[in-house]
Parts: C-alpha cells; sequence; structure tokens
C-alpha cells in the first residue's frame, strides 16, 4: 500500500531495481536562465551557456568561518533575488524520511563575510531557512517555530512561541508529510512584511508505540504520532503572521479544520492575497480560495468533485499580469491543464485531446506555450510535448519520435536551454544539454545520439508486451527471458508486482527487468522476470483506468494481476505453471499476500515485504484517499485486507518486516502472524529489529535481506530449464 512514492519507491528504486526515470535532480538555474549553478569541488560556481564558462560564486575562503580552518560543506544553497547574497544549508539530520533539519550560514558576496543564522539555537535544528524578497532578513523554523532576523545574523526574533512537538508551526506532522508531500510550511510575502504559514495542531494525535528490545537491556518504547484509519486528522489551518509585531492573523477558511486538509497554499504575486486548496477529509471534493492576508476572508473560487478522489495541486502558475493562473484537473477524463481566471468564473482548457499530461515543465508565456510530459499512445514511455499556452494550438512532439523509451527536460526559465535525459530498458541513462530554441545540442561529442552510437547493446533485451484479461482488461507489462532462452524448455516465473496508486512498475526505463535484491543475475540463473501495470497504477491512461481502483484495493488489482498472469501462463508454453513465484516491498508486498491467498493456484511461492496486512493500520491520508472514509462501514478495507484470506495460503511464504518501520508498522506482521497460526499454515518470517521501512540500516543488513530473498526464491522457485 504506500503512498507518496519519494520515498516509496525511492527505497524500491535505489534497494531493488534502480529506475531511472521520475524527475531529475533539478537545476539551480539563475534568474535570466541564461546560466545556473552548481556545486563543485566544494564551491558554488556558475555555469553560463551554451560555452559552459564556469566562474566561481562562492569560494572555499568566503565558506570558511572567522577562526575556522575548513570550509562548511554545502548539503544546498539559495541566492537572494538581486543575487548578492547566498543562503547556505548545510551539517543536515533527517526528520522521517529527508534531512530537512540543519545549519544555515548566510554568505555576503558583497562585503566578502559569511555569518551563521540562528547561532543561538540548537545545532542541526533550523528549518527551511528563506531569504525575504527585499533581501534584508532570513526566516526559519526551529523546533516548531518560527524565527526572523536580519541577514547580518542579528536581531533574532520568534514569531511564534506555541511551538511543541505537536503544536507545529511552519512545518508538518507525520502523515502530512508523508502523503501530501508536505515538508516547507511557509512563505514569504512579496512585500517581506508578512509570512504565512501552516499551523499543524497533533496534540489529539495518538502515539503509535514501537519498542526497541537490542539498544539496551531494558527495552523502550518509540512513540511516533500517526493517525491510521478513521481516527481524525491533525487540525490545520493558515496564519499570517506580522514581521514588525509578531501578531499572527489566521484565515477564517470556511469548514472544519479537522475535517478537512490544506495541502497547498501560496502567495498571490505582487498582492497582499494569498490561494490555497482545501480537501474534504474523504479527498473528493476541492476548493481553491482566494484569501485576504489583512481581513483574512476567504472567498471560493473554484470547486471540484469526484466520485473518486482528487490530488493535491502542483503549484499554480500565474498568468496575464496574476489575472489568471493554472491548474490541473482530470474532470474530463484526462489529467489536463486549465487557465481559470482570478474570480474563477473563466476556464480555459489548455491541453486538449484523450492523453494525459503527466507533468508540466514550463509554462513559456512570452511565446504562449505550455511544455509538458505526456505518452498519448504508449503508458509504458514519456516524451516532451507542447501546446499553444491559450488553448487554441495542437499537440506537438518535441522529443525525436526516434529515440523510444523515457526522457525527462529541466528547461531554463527563459526557455533557451535545457538538459535533456534520456533512458530506456536497454539505454542507460544519458544526458545532452540542448539550445532549447533549435532542439540542437551544444556539441556533437556531448549529445544523445553520439552518447547512444558508444553505449553496448544490451543482451536479452526486455520485451515488452500487452496482455487482455479475461475481462478485458487490457495490461502492460515487461518480461526478461532467461540467457540461452529455448522455447521449447520450460522456465520458472517471477512476478514483481507493486500494484497500488501509488507507482508504477512495467516502465520502460533501465531499470525493466532489473531485480536490485536478488543476489546473482536472475536471467543467467534461468529465470523468467516479469511485471505488469494494474488498473490503479498512476500511468497515463486517463482517469477512468487509475481511479476505477477507488474502495477496490486489494480486489481489483490483485484480480487484473492474476487474471493476467492466468492468461500469460495458459498462452506462453514455455512458461513453468509449478514455479510461478511473486514478489513486492510495502504495497506490492501486500499484492503479495494477497495474490498468494486469493489465488493459490496461481502463485505458489512469494515473497512479502513490509506490507500492509491489515487496511484499518495504515494512515488515514493515504488510505481513506483510494478507501474512502471506514464509516459507516468498514467492508471495503476488510474484503482488501490480506488478513481477511491468510487461511488460504498454500504455497511457500516468506514474509519479512522491520521492526522499527514507523510508516508500515511491524503490528501488520503480527497481525498476519497470528492468523496464519490460528489457520495451521506453515510460512517462514524474518523480522529486522529496529529497521524502518527501507530495512537498510545497520551493518550487513541489505546484503542479509538479498541472501535471505535469493535463497528463498532459489530453494522455492528453483531455477533453470526443465
Amino acid at each position: 500500500m504506500i503512498k507518496n512514492l519519494l520515498f516509496k519507491l525511492s527505497l524500491l528504486s535505489i534497494v531493488v531495481f534502480a529506475v531511472f526515470d521520475s524527475k531529475a535532480q533539478g537545476i539551480n538555474w539563475a534568474k535570466d536562465g541564461n546560466s545556473y549553478y552548481q556545486i563543485s569541488s566544494g564551491e558554488i560556481i556558475s555555469v553560463t551557456l551554451p560555452k559552459n564558462d564556469k566562474k566561481t560564486v562562492v569560494s572555499k575562503t568566503l565558506l570558511t568561518p572567522s577562526g575556522k580552518s575548513n570550509a562548511i560543506a554545502v548539503r544546498s544553497f539559495q541566492f537572494s533575488t538581486d543575487g548578492t547574497k547566498a543562503l547556505i544549508y548545510t551539517n543536515s539530520k533527517k526528520v522521517w524520511r529527508y534531512d530537512t533539519r540543519g545549519d544555515y550560514w548566510l554568505a555576503d558576496l558583497t562585503n566578502n563575510k559569511i555569518t551563521q543564522i540562528g547561532k543561538d539555537r540548537p545545532a542541526s535544528s533550523l528549518m527551511f531557512a528563506k531569504i525575504s524578497p527585499d533581501g534584508t532578513k532570513v526566516a526559519y523554523v526551529s523546533k516548531h517555530n518560527l524565527y526572523v532576523e536580519n541577514v547580518n545574523g542579528t536581531g533574532s526574533k520568534a514569531l511564534t512561541t506555541d511551538g511543541t512537538d505537536r503544536m507545529i508551526n511552519g512545518t508538518f506532522d507525520w502523515v502530512y508529510e508523508e502523503e501530501f508531500n508536505c515538508r516547507d510550511g511557509f512563505r514569504w510575502s512579496p512585500d517581506s512584511k508578512t509570512i504565512a504559514y501552516w499551523q499543524i495542531d497533533a496534540t489529539k494525535i495518538k502515539n503509535f508505540l514501537m519498542i526497541n528490545n537490542t539498544d539496551s537491556i531494558y527495552p523502550y518504547t518509540i512513540p511516533v504520532e500517526y493517525p491510521k484509519v478513521g481516527e481524525n486528522p491533525s487540525a490545520c489551518k493558515v496564519g499570517v503572521v506580522d514581521i514588525a509585531s509578531a501578531k499572527t492573523n489566521w484565515l477564517n477558511v470556511p469548514g472544519d479544520n479537522v475535517q478537512h486538509y490544506i495541502p497547498r497554499m501560496q502567495w498571490v504575486p505582487n498582492s497582499n492575497e494569498i490561494i490555497l486548496q482545501q480537501l474534504s477529509r474523504e479527498q473528493n471534493e476541492s476548493k481553491v480560495f482566494i484569501c485576504d492576508a489583512n481581513s483574512g476572508t476567504a472567498k471560493a473560487i473554484y470547486t471540484e468533485k469526484a466520485k473518486a478522489w482528487i490530488d493535491a495541486q502542483d503549484e499554480w502558475e500565474w498568468l496575464a499580469d496574476n489575472k489568471e493562473f493554472t491548474i490541473l484537473s482530470d474532470k474530463d477524463g484526462w489529467n489536463h491543464l486549465y487557465r481559470m481566471s482570478r474570480d474563477g468564473k473563466k476556464q480555459t482548457l489548455v491541453t486538449k485531446g484523450n492523453y494525459d499530461v503527466i507533468d508540466v515543465k514550463l509554462i513559456d508565456e512570452k511565446n504562449n506555450y505550455v511544455y509538458f510530459t505526456a505518452s498519448p499512445t504508449n503508458a509504458t514511455q514519456k516524451y516532451l510535448f507542447k501546446t499553444k499556452l491559450d488553448g487554441k494550438g495542437k499537440l506537438e512532439q518535441v522529443t525525436p519520435s526516434i529515440l523510444p523509451g523515457t526522457h525527462n527536460y529541466d528547461i531554463s526559465p527563459n526557455a533557451a536551454f535545457a538538459r535533456h535525459t534520456y533512458n530506456s530498458s536497454v539505454v542507460r541513462p544519458i544526458t545532452e544539454w540542448m539550445n532549447f530554441t533549435t532542439g540542437n545540442p551544444f556539441t556533437m561529442d556531448g549529445s544523445i545520439s553520439t552518447q547512444l552510437s558508444k553505449q553496448e547493446t544490451t543482451k536479452n533485451k526486455v520485451e515488452f508486451f500487452k496482455v487482455t484479461t479475461e475481462d478485458g482488461v487490457e495490461l502492460d507489462g515487461w518480461m526478461k527471458k532467461p540467457d540461452n532462452f529455448n522455447p521449447d524448455k520450460k522456465y520458472p516465473v517471477v512476478f514483481y508486482v507493486y500494484g497500488e496508486p501509488a507507482s508504477q512498475t512495467a516502465a520502460d526505463t533501465y531499470g525493466a527487468g532489473r531485480n536490485g535484491l536478488y543476489a546473482g543475475d536472475m536471467a543467467k540463473d534461468g529465470y523468467i522476470y516479469i511485471s505488469m501495470d494494474n488498473r490503479g497504477a498512476p500511468v497515463p491512461k486517463g482517469a477512468v483506468w487509475r481511479k476505477s481502483i477507488y474502495k477496490n484495493i486489494g480486489v481489483l488489482n490483485i484480480r487484473d494481476q492474476a487474471m493476467a498472469a492466468k492468461k500469460l501462463l495458459a498462452t506462453n508454453a514455455f512458461m513453468d505453471k509449478d514455479r510461478v513465484a511473486v514478489w513486492g516491498w510495502s504495497g506490492g508486498g501486500s499484492s503479495t499476500l494477497n495474490l498468494m491467498f486469493q489465488y493459490p493456484e496461481i502463485y505458489k511461492t512469494g515473497i512479502s515485504i513490509a506490507a500492509v496486512g491489515n487496511q484499518l493500520t495504515y494512515d488515514n491520508i493515504y488510505q481513506e484517499r483510494y478507501m474512502g472514509t471506514p464509516f459507516p462501514s468498514k467492508e471495503a478495507y476488510i474484503k482488501g485486507s490480506p488478513v481477511t484470506y491468510a487461511k488460504n495460503l498454500k504455497g511457500n511464504l516468506l514474509y519479512i518486516h522491520g521492526t522499527g518501520d514507523d510508516n508500515v508498522h511491524y503490528q501488520n506482521a503480527e497481525m498476519l502472524i497470528n492468523e496464519l497460526i490460528k489457520n495451521k499454515k506453515v510460512f517462514q518470517l524474518m523480522s529486522y529489529p529496529n529497521r524502518t521501512h527501507s530495512i537498510s540500516e545497520g551493518e550487513g543488513t541489505s546484503e542479509h535481506l538479498s541472501l535471505t530473498y535469493t535463497k528463498f526464491l532459489k530453494d522455492n522457485c528453483p531455477p533453470g530449464a526443465r
């Protein structure tokens, strides 16, 4: 069951099979778009395009504080609007998934001086520090309170004082971060006089207690604030604090602040107004409000309702001298870009046709174009397209059609340059720098075509296929056959599954056909390796495909996978029906359990890692988004949960879970174990003490996991032709 895939599948990408898709690391473009900044040998340099002229902007000398012999290590950085100051982030530490707290230093490029910001606060406690638009102040969060001080490190002032471990100002609780991708929780006003910020009141959220049995003679508990399915979310509101008086004015957003979420908020440019998105508890009603920062009044200008769920918006882009803004919506059946008047009365469909906008890459208002990734004819791939921003143009493909696979672009703000990244199942990730106006690379030596000519051809190429089930559902998939494949022989089949709305697995990327958890070479050892995307997977096939899984997780996705496997086994004589395995991690672990339990006649061996065994144990934002709230009935949750079907186990099952998993709690393992024991079902269990959802902490852990996985697979689904 998982969720915000940046971590969830980042762990599968890294630990399991390295997906080289997604959004490439963003480029820190200079304001004019003709150059960009990067960290090089511990310094910050600028690179001017197209000649790649490099210039040191922040030197190691400047990065060395007075009295210190070593320069501070730059984790990330940002420049003031006028480019004369650089805010340096260093000494970072993790908060849940990401290292979002640390120390900040302000480098004044004019005076050639560096000053620590928040030096009176605890070390590595500052979060999301930002220079004010006028370049005079820095604001940051520390210990759940918001602070501001002058850029020279003087005049520190607390803007909020009620922050505690559960009263959270300027950042978010566990579940907002995990499921809405919310971390940075405050925004400077355009005039630098106020700051808008979220306040999350998690004081009524119950603790989930994890136990550490190994790091001391007496065990101790680790509390995690965690709102489970059916439990009320944290109360959420947005305030505007005056820098001079430290007084907060709360926005009067209609609706109960517990039974609604506010996942997105930003200032309307050059104004004293705030735009925000409010989602209902079930996330099937979205309202966009324009709020007056002075009076706190909030006016709903756009409302959208859906039978299933509505996603949190990307950041709104403003057009026509801030009289219009953009939204993404799949209300017509496809994910499309709209432009909307500030009062909400006029809507213009920009991207027209039976295709999904995957990701907006650049809005070039000057030239009346919007650039975005899409794939109208092949849901396993991704290309760059453009169309007229006024909604009067046709769809134009920018990516050369001679390069099938997955493409990503980071385009400069002035649409003059771009970094183009390409990979496919047989092409390792390669990058070229382009003159975006002409579409040509800067140098032929660095072009994708030149780099392709130097890559070795991949042996035993991954085969992409479509399979239509007996229910009339067509699934995309890939298949990696064994080395020296003989169609007259029979081979074991291993299915890799995810299956939930958080991740696509059958993409045409360099990760296709590769199982990084397997200790060895599956193709060499004689396995057929397959992955398919069922209905509900986030692929560009339209809203009906993606949202048919609503209130059906654990049922519809499982049947799609099983019926597709059944069809493949029936139509490919080289697949050994007696040697069929399935495995997955997180949501894929849940799918693995359900496949083993609901379709034991198909799947003989399963390896389930960090699975949600009981959907009622998972967090409310994710699970209620896709399954609806569990009132008045929990029937859909019970019907989709593996524990409901554990009594049907017939094959060989290995269940793996970390006891320190703060995401999918080890509680799931114990509930499942109890059901298997009650029904006298023999299986194997591998618990990893105090390991989190990634099962990566501790010496030898990753290697041990790989060896455990591989041995069980080989013992119970033996490799090789027969």
